[in-house]
């Protein structure tokens, strides 16, 4: 019994010295561990009471709790000043913050690939004094049919190509881009060299290359001297800054478009290998544009006299250089929400 009210003794001494030397809050639960935790000093004591006496439990037991009880207390008046502590240097810390010390780093957004690319077309077309414009995306089968030499019944007319709105009869989708050249051509003196990109509808299926909403822009130049031969300087000049080199070649191929005669189409080397690739189908050539001579048709439902002036006009898929120019492989990712997939441009 003199041995535990000595052991009692020490372990006040020894834990009044442990809460003063402890300065923060992981030493002062380290004291807790050793003192008053289940394996602690204390709880040995409390072990060491169940072999005792009757008598001797009548005189120990009050003092093992007094020990509980006092241990606790100075535990606790320890803890409440250490995190007063801790409070106030927090304060402390915002009051003498350095600005000079640290620089904030606020998350900041990315141009999105469809801004960033279609600036960069645009400048392209600037440097060339082409000039930027736009038009509604809700237009009338005149400027999107009629205007472009697409009579009633062209197959672009067919229910499976066109977004109809149910409710305006002759209203539609736009297309295609050259619906707004429709209505520029109408309204501007001569000469005009226009660039217009934009959204296009089409009702079709979607899958990795195709779209029901995609982006397509058109270039028109009206002149009295256009010629095939500047439509393809100025197709081969774009193609080289868009891909940023100056060892792209470029061919040309027949094609029908009901707005051009002639019509052309324009393939170019593959950016990307000297050999062939996955991108080129190991044959060397991509695809690029269609393009071609205004037809005189259109010409005329703008009220330009055809004897007088030509014009050149090429057309591109938006998402179709920019997947070539960036390696993207889901024409779906250009509408995608994801912050991984955004985050790559």
């Amino acid at each position: 019994m003199a041995d535990i009210n000595t052991t009692i003794s020490q372990i006040k001494k020894d834990l009044a010295a442990a809460l003063s030397a402890a300065q923060t809050l992981d030493a002062l639960e380290a004291v807790r561990i050793a003192f008053l935790g289940r394996q602690g000093l204390i709880a040995e004591l409390m072990v060491q009471l169940k072999t005792a006496t009757v008598d001797e439990k009548r005189v120990l037991g009050p003092a093992l709790n007094e020990l509980k009880t006092w241990a606790q207390t100075e535990f606790d008046a320890k803890k409440t000043i250490l995190e007063n502590s801790a409070a106030q240097a927090d304060i402390d810390r915002e009051r003498q913050f350095d600005v000079t010390a640290y620089r904030y780093q606020p998350l900041r957004g990315g141009l999105h690939v469809y801004t960033k690319f279609i600036r960069q077309l645009s400048d392209i077309f600037i440097s060339m004094g082409y000039e930027i414009v736009d038009g509604p995306e809700v237009v009338n089968e005149y400027y999107n049919f009629e205007a472009l030499n697409i009579p009633g019944d062209h197959p672009a007319r067919a229910d499976h190509d066109t977004f109809w709105l149910q409710h305006q009869p002759g209203m539609l989708l736009r297309t295609h881009t050259s619906s707004i050249q429709a209505r520029e051509m109408e309204k501007r003196d001569l000469p005009l060299a226009l660039f217009a990109p934009g959204r296009c509808y089409r009702n079709e299926a979607t899958d990795a290359t195709h779209n029901f909403m995609f982006m397509q822009a058109e270039a028109i130049l009206i002149s009295k001297n256009a010629s095939v031969a500047q439509l393809i300087a100025t197709a081969h000049a774009f193609l080289k800054a868009i891909f940023e080199t100056d060892t792209l070649e470029i061919r040309v191929r027949p094609g029908y478009f009901p707005f051009v005669e002639p019509g052309l189409e324009i393939d170019a080397t593959c950016p990307f290998c000297t050999s062939g690739c996955a991108v080129c189908k190991r044959t060397g050539w991509i695809e690029l544009m269609g393009c071609g001579m205004v037809h005189p048709n259109v010409l005329r439902a703008s009220g330009i006299d055809p004897e007088i002036y030509s014009g050149f006009a090429f057309g591109m898929g938006i998402e179709r250089l920019a997947m070539l120019k960036y390696g993207i492989t889901d024409i779906r990712n250009f509408q995608s929400i994801k912050m991984q997939i955004l985050e790559q441009w």
